[in-house]
């Protein structure tokens, strides 16, 4: 009778069966942050497992590992994890013990940057089409190449393969990361994807890469293995995927059968994951916390398939208005997790978390606007963590950043000594 009484009264306790067969413990999921503190080579590391280890104690449900790239010679920033092969398996299977060994579930979340890659890491970037950054952002973001047929093939089958690797580990699941600008993102954006082949030129057409990982993903793990995606709302930049586009391809991902769909928008032009664009956000979903509710309401009257929303939630009262309205099944956190990692243990008991997520500034305006920041402070708190430390939840945006940028810039020197010498897929 208590238990049931906890189900009415704080929905994060419910559990949440899926379609694979696994049931989440409860509603409450910690989405994808970067970590980016695998090693130069791109192997996962002890920090993963103590990071990980600390998460799942708390009581949380399902976590979402940060960006893990398919590929070595397209890495997204120094540090990532990259599964292509088994030679991390050891490693791998203690990163997914540390949280299945506490009754929480893990996914992997897959990813290619295309052409969001910072100079100097990689030889060279490929994307759909040959489109360059935004002007204030090419000292920082090279323009990539048009990739070919047979490297599109080939990323799709390597996108399989990694999600084939991660079952083997013991991982509950894998996320395709189809949003904020990365790879797939760019092929379902006509900004980015200029293409006239088979690949592009029509709405249907620049789906068919995000149906194709699907499709091998869901062929190299089977029917009893979760496979979710997260994708864009919109792209919130001129000629980039809309809103319109985004239902379409989530029903076609729908009908081809995955079994849950995380709601996210933006990409690093325009950075609307983050909470930068805030200040155009209407009253009312200020009101509501999540950033993206509104659209998550008109996707679930037209699928049934399990949603996440992440974005903007500040306290248990707004992430329980959300579950009870029907527009979304899980709840997504990432920044508070960064700063308070025990939250879920108090929003599981109906509490708030005493910290609360504030925008990160350095006092530079074109690095603000990036919304670099987002990904730089937080990966440092997610360090300390991975030491066995604590956050810093006051430290300076200034400080952080210039800390980042010595990190980075010594990280990418690391990577390129350590870089395979054939050309980028």
């Amino acid at each position: 009778m208590a238990e049931s009484a906890q189900f009415i009264f704080n929905p994060l306790s419910r559990p949440l069966p899926l379609k694979s067969g696994r049931v989440l413990r409860n509603r409450l999921a910690k989405a994808a942050m970067s970590e980016a503190f695998g090693t130069y080579d791109n192997h996962p590391t002890a920090k993963h497992v103590e990071l990980y280890r600390r998460w799942a104690s708390s009581g949380i449900g399902l976590v979402i590992t940060g960006n893990v790239m398919i590929d070595r010679r397209a890495l997204g920033e120094p540090g990532n994890v990259v599964i292509e092969d088994e030679r991390s398996l050891p490693t791998l299977k203690q990163w997914a013990r540390a949280v299945t060994d506490q009754g929480a579930d893990i996914w992997v979340q897959l990813n290619h940057p295309g052409k969001q890659a910072t100079k100097g890491l990689n030889t060279g970037t490929i994307a759909p089409s040959a489109v360059p950054f935004r002007e204030d952002m090419q000292a920082l973001f090279e323009t990539p190449r048009a990739a070919t047929s047979a490297e599109i093939e080939d990323i799709v089958q390597r996108f399989g393969r990694s999600a084939a690797i991660c079952k083997k580990a013991g991982f509950s699941g894998v996320q395709i990361h189809a949003a904020h600008g990365y790879l797939i993102n760019q092929f379902l954006s006509p900004h980015h994807n200029t293409r006239e082949d088979e690949w592009g030129g029509s709405p249907e057409k620049r789906r068919r890469f995000v149906l194709a990982v699907y499709a091998e993903i869901r062929r190299q793990v089977g029917p009893d293995f979760t496979v979710a995606i997260k994708i864009n709302s919109a792209d919130f930049q001129r000629g980039g995927f809309t809103e319109e586009e985004s239902m379409a391809t989530i029903q076609a991902l729908a009908d081809a059968g995955i079994d849950l769909i995380e709601i996210s928008g933006g990409t690093y032009e325009a950075p609307a994951m983050s909470g930068t664009l805030e200040k155009e956000k209407k009253a009312s979903t200020a009101t509501r916390e999540a950033y993206f509710l509104e659209f998550a309401e008109k996707v679930r009257a037209s699928v049934k398939v399990p949603l996440m929303v992440t974005g903007g939630f500040r306290s248990v009262a707004g992430m329980n208005a959300a579950l009870n309205s029907g527009a979304l099944d899980l709840v997504g956190v990432a920044r508070l997790l960064a700063i308070d990692p025990n939250a879920p243990a108090k929003l599981l008991q109906g509490q708030d978390s005493t910290h609360q997520v504030r925008p990160i500034k350095t006092g530079i305006p074109p690095i603000d606007r990036m919304g670099v920041m987002e990904i730089f402070w937080y990966t440092l708190q997610l360090n300390r963590m991975g030491k066995g430390g604590n956050p810093k939840p006051h430290e300076s945006g200034l400080l952080a950043f210039l800390k980042s940028l010595l990190r980075s810039g010594w990280g990418t020197f690391r990577t390129q000594r350590m870089r395979p010498s054939s050309k980028a897929a």
